[in-house]
């Protein structure tokens, strides 16, 4: 028996036979943990049940709302990551990018149809790129290429291929699903001379993970292919229909391309007709990309999944007028030069485009174009002046660091010319105001070229030791609350720095500057762990409303779980759309009887001077009204084995007696979501009595209660 079923949160806190609620689900839980359902690879905590925790919740104190854009999402190119999860595509390399051969046995690429001397590539004359595979034929056995491994659901497939042959040669396309009869369909190419894109459409009887697609044929003389595709017939725009479905509405914005790629990236060789863009080289990762999804691509997307653009331009390897060019493209009428060509691409209106990220974690040694911070200030000022001469009313996102980021962010290591030694130099804590303080730089130096500092904060089970200046396992083991809020309190540390530049710098309220969190995560941890760990840092963002306004959780795609042709909400998709569809928008105060501890470490880093959470300790409770304030809505994260009862009082909001409850809850501690399996994480709607003045949280559970107003 776990929580979901134990723990209905309704009636006056007993059940039929009198027997407290409260009783019963502490029985349930000792028993799962006892049989191990409850089963975890990190240590747990059992807190001894004690006198209710006392909360008040003043709905008359409200501070600025949460903005839809706290639940953006962030995605790069990463490898094939992209192309795996949103793109539809279902062949590798098409633009061929690789020779076709029999190298390489464990790479998905194209193979030679009979004898490989047979299959040569075209550098002279290629279609795209620097070659194009060049087959010669025989009329007496087929000769040809093709791809195998391919995932293909039972469903209609489109696609094309750029193919050019000689007039004696009989090309066909065969799309394969089994070996035996009826599991194959072909199409016949009407090859010419010159360059014809010719379309493809199959029928796919049998779902299968081998697919494979081949091209080849008989006769005389030579064929080549220049670029092939294949995609679902139920594509969007080039786009999964599964996990565009998925995501609609569920990220306030999307930044892309952001990520250490960006700083490589020249978007002018990723617009227009997507055959002729050659596949590009990520020098950051050492990883081709096929180059299909570019900025008009990017942009589709957000508006398939009706959700704000945020892109990011290169400020490591590019260049201001690159820059501009972008916006100029993106934003400018279509009269203007990029407008042109913008419309000549299939978009003749304005994107109108509102949030741009001016680089990528410039303070690293690990960026491409990494430089000073002092010549880093002025190329912002460069972008911030030549972006906005094409458009004022774009909001211009920096580059920052806050002393925090710069302390965790461990300093570059350098090789020793005498004894040929890496070494590693010795760690420092990050000052405030100091000249490794990156966002005092960024204050002091270009004071009126942005409109919004970002921030990128991954929190971890894991502390970071100042003496050592890196990331180590605590000793002794901690309870899981403290584990799970570590991440809260770098969230937490940001916002004490934010407070310090605020006293110096008056420009930041009398501008309104506010902060992106444009990357976040939880790491080294999984299962409900992971997900407590990314509530307590929701909060934290949530009690920060005032200066933080948007944040990017990395990676957008991390909300699914999917395979080659179908997808589901994973554990930490389901948490995020609970928040986005039931929590509130306008944060009220809280206040309670039991205060986070005092730190166990040194202040510096990840570590705040004050602990993350509010005055509830062990549960982390958050409170906000709806948008209308008909709705007072309160989410609990309890990470302990225990129920943990809150006392709560209102001002300013009488609540009528019949409430609603979301739980989200797991089958152990370890539960997730996976594509193709029962869902283990997931959320329950459940009655409950407001009357009682009781908030029972339940253990190992994230909750939104709902009170509407009588």
């Amino acid at each position: 028996m776990d929580s979901t079923s134990t723990a209905t949160g309704t009636d006056n806190g007993t059940d039929s036979g009198g027997i407290s609620r409260r009783t019963v689900i502490q029985a349930s839980v000792a028993a799962g943990l006892a049989t191990g359902l409850w089963a975890t690879t990190s240590g747990t905590t059992a807190y001894a049940a004690g006198p209710a925790i006392s909360a008040g919740i003043d709905a008359t104190k409200q501070s600025a709302p949460i903005l839809p854009y706290v639940y953006g999402a962030f995605i790069e190119h990463i490898g094939t990551l992209v192309y795996d999860s949103l793109w539809s595509e279902v062949l590798a390399d098409r633009k061929f990018y690789s020779a076709v051969d029999l190298l390489s046995p464990n790479t998905r690429k194209w193979r030679p149809v009979g004898p490989a001397a047979d299959v040569t590539m075209d550098t002279k004359d290629p279609y795209v790129g620097e070659q194009s595979p060049k087959v010669a034929l025989s009329r007496s056995e087929t000769r040809g290429i093709q791809q195998t491994g391919l995932g293909l659901a039972a469903k209609a497939y489109v696609g094309r291929v750029v193919i050019a042959g000689d007039p004696g040669s009989h090309i066909v396309a065969t799309l394969s699903w089994g070996d035996g009869p009826g599991q194959s369909q072909s199409v016949t190419l009407a090859v010419k001379k010159a360059w014809t894109t010719i379309p493809l459409r199959f029928v796919c009887r049998t779902a299968t993970t081998t697919g494979t697609l081949q091209i080849s044929g008989t006769g005389t003389g030579t064929f080549r292919v220049g670029a092939v595709s294949l995609m679902p017939g139920d594509n969007v725009k080039g786009f999964r229909k599964d996990t565009i479905d998925l995501l609609r509405g569920l990220g306030g914005f999307w930044r892309f391309p952001g990520g250490n790629f960006v700083s490589g990236h020249d978007w002018q060789n990723a617009i227009g007709d997507p055959d002729l863009r050659p596949t590009t080289f990520d020098p950051d990762r050492n990883n081709p990309q096929s180059n299909d999804v570019g900025t008009d691509e990017f942009l589709a997307m957000c508006d398939l999944l009706g959700t704000e653009p945020y892109p990011c331009v290169n400020t490591g390897f590019g260049s201001a007028r690159e820059a501009a060019l972008l916006v100029e493209y993106v934003n400018g009428k279509a009269d203007t030069p990029m407008g042109q060509r913008r419309a000549a691409n299939g978009h003749p209106k304005p994107y109108g485009v509102k949030y741009w990220a001016v680089g990528n974690e410039m303070f690293g040694f690990w960026q491409l174009g990494y430089m000073s911070p002092a010549h880093y200030m002025i190329k912002h000022n460069l972008f911030a002046d030549a972006m906005r001469k094409v458009d004022p009313s774009i909001a211009i996102v920096a580059v920052g660091a806050f002393p925090a980021s710069m302390t965790v962010h461990r300093l570059p290591y350098y090789i020793d010319p005498s004894s040929r030694q890496i070494v590693q130099p010795t760690p420092v804590k990050v000052e405030y105001g100091s000249l490794t303080d990156w966002n005092h730089r960024l204050l002091t130096s270009s004071a009126g070229k942005f409109d919004i500092i970002s921030e990128h904060c991954y929190g971890t089970t894991q502390r970071f030791d100042l003496d050592q200046g890196k990331y180590v396992d605590v000793t002794p083991a901690e309870s899981m609350v403290d584990s799970c809020r570590r991440g809260a309190g770098y969230i937490k540390s940001v916002r004490e720095n934010w407070e310090l530049y605020a006293k110096d710098f008056p420009e930041l309220a009398q501008d309104q500057i506010k902060v992106s969190i444009d990357e976040w995560g939880f790491q080294k941890a999984s299962g409900m762990k992971q997900l407590f760990g990314l509530a307590m840092m929701l909060h934290e963002m949530f009690r920060g409303s005032d200066f933080i306004t948007m944040a990017a959780y990395t990676m957008g795609t991390s909300w699914l779980s999917y395979n080659k042709t179908d997808s589901t909400y994973s554990a930490a998709g389901v948490l995020f759309k609970l928040y986005r569809e039931r929590f509130g928008v306008t944060p009220v105060a809280l206040t309670g009887s039991s205060p986070q501890p005092a730190p166990t470490y040194p202040p510096g880093g990840d570590q705040p001077i004050v602990n993350a959470g509010s005055p509830t300790y062990p549960v982390d409770a958050m409170a906000a009204l709806s948008a209308d304030g008909k709705t007072l809505t309160v989410a609990t994260v309890n990470a302990t084995a225990d129920v943990q009862d809150i006392d709560l009082s209102f001002t300013g909001f009488n609540a009528r007696p019949n409430g609603k409850l979301w739980q989200l809850t797991g089958t152990t501690l370890d539960a997730t979501n996976r594509v193709g399996q029962p869902a283990q994480v997931t959320v329950a709607e459940l009655p409950f009595d407001t009357r009682t003045g009781v908030l029972s949280a339940t253990p190992y559970t994230v909750e939104i209660r709902a009170f509407t107003r009588a």
